[in-house]
């Protein structure tokens, strides 16, 4: 009997480390498309990885030293946290972790949490200002150790709830880029996760036992309208699977002659001109669901997989 239960043990500890395997590989080849299909990361690079204590940026970092080793180019990482000076915040944890890892890193110490507290009103939300804050210091840490680029934790669900935000309460198309210059012009921005699901970046952080440190700041907060579209896109996923994924193909693919934006698309100076045109209005048909791949007209940025 004894026999039969060590032999079920081995063959269920054996399947848990394939299903690790595999997970690693999937963020692995996710990240890397990522990167190739944006030009993300090259040779030369010395990249700031913006380090939170939370389970993203904890597997962003992970990946990213992986595929270094990896990598045909050389880019250099350096691991950085902002202390914000939260109370019970563990400041120990951090430095310990990265000092075991062996990569360089620093720690800034800025009370911005004071700041905050100061002048946002009791039971307003912190984000705004918050981010603000830590976006000005990160430049200027950028700056100080001569990095070139910005690399962000944020993976497919921000940028699709970033996408919903900006339409629902916003009255914008508009999402979050896997690559962008910053906003004071001097710096590349790069999210290497676009294209990995929040739950991969859950499990990797169970497997491996990342030492998350949660946001005393705004974890404590309820940032409803941001909940509101996680429990929708939940919801869809749940009665509709795919239907997620086929939104965020959509990001990129897009037809800017079938959208309203005069400024992207030249309302004003299209004429007929007697030429076919298969992304012409079909007027009077109902608009097929499906799109070819390649037709005169779309932006297309979709990876091949």
């Amino acid at each position: 009997m004894n026999a039969v239960i060590e032999e079920i043990s081995v063959k269920s500890a054996e399947k848990i480390a394939h299903e690790n395997n595999k997970l690693h590989k999937r963020l692995c080849r996710l990240v890397g498309q990522a990167i190739g299909d944006f030009n993300m990361i090259e040779d030369g690079d010395k990249i700031m990885v913006c380090l939170s204590g939370g389970k993203d940026s904890y597997a962003l970092l992970d990946i990213l030293m992986t595929l270094r080793e990896r990598a045909p180019i050389n880019f250099e990482i350096v691991a950085v946290n902002l202390d914000q000076k939260q109370p019970n915040f563990p400041a120990d944890i951090l430095p310990a972790y990265l000092e075991k890892l062996g990569i360089p890193f620093h720690i800034e110490n800025q009370d911005t949490y004071s700041i905050v507290k100061r002048l946002i009103p009791e039971g307003k939300t912190t984000c705004s200002l918050c981010s603000r804050l830590r976006r000005g210091i990160l430049y200027r840490v950028a700056d100080e150790l001569g990095c070139n680029k910005i690399a962000l934790g944020h993976h497919r669900d921000d940028i699709l709830e970033t996408f919903f935000l900006n339409m629902f309460f916003g009255g914008k198309i508009k999402g979050m880029p896997a690559k962008l210059v910053s906003d004071d012009g001097k710096h590349m921005v790069i999210r290497p996760l676009a294209y990995v699901k929040e739950e991969d970046t859950e499990r990797y952080a169970e497997v491996k036992g990342f030492p998350i440190i949660p946001c005393d700041l705004c974890g404590s907060q309820e940032n409803l309208q941001r909940k509101q579209i996680k429990a929708m896109m939940r919801d869809w996923e749940k009665k509709f699977p795919g239907r997620v994924e086929n939104i965020f193909s959509s990001l990129s693919t897009v037809v800017p002659s079938h959208l309203m934006d005069r400024d992207l698309f030249g309302f004003k100076d299209i004429k007929a001109d007697g030429i076919a045109n298969p992304q012409g209005d079909i007027a009077f048909d109902e608009e097929p669901c499906s799109t070819p791949a390649t037709v005169p007209g779309i932006i297309s940025l979709q990876r091949e997989d």
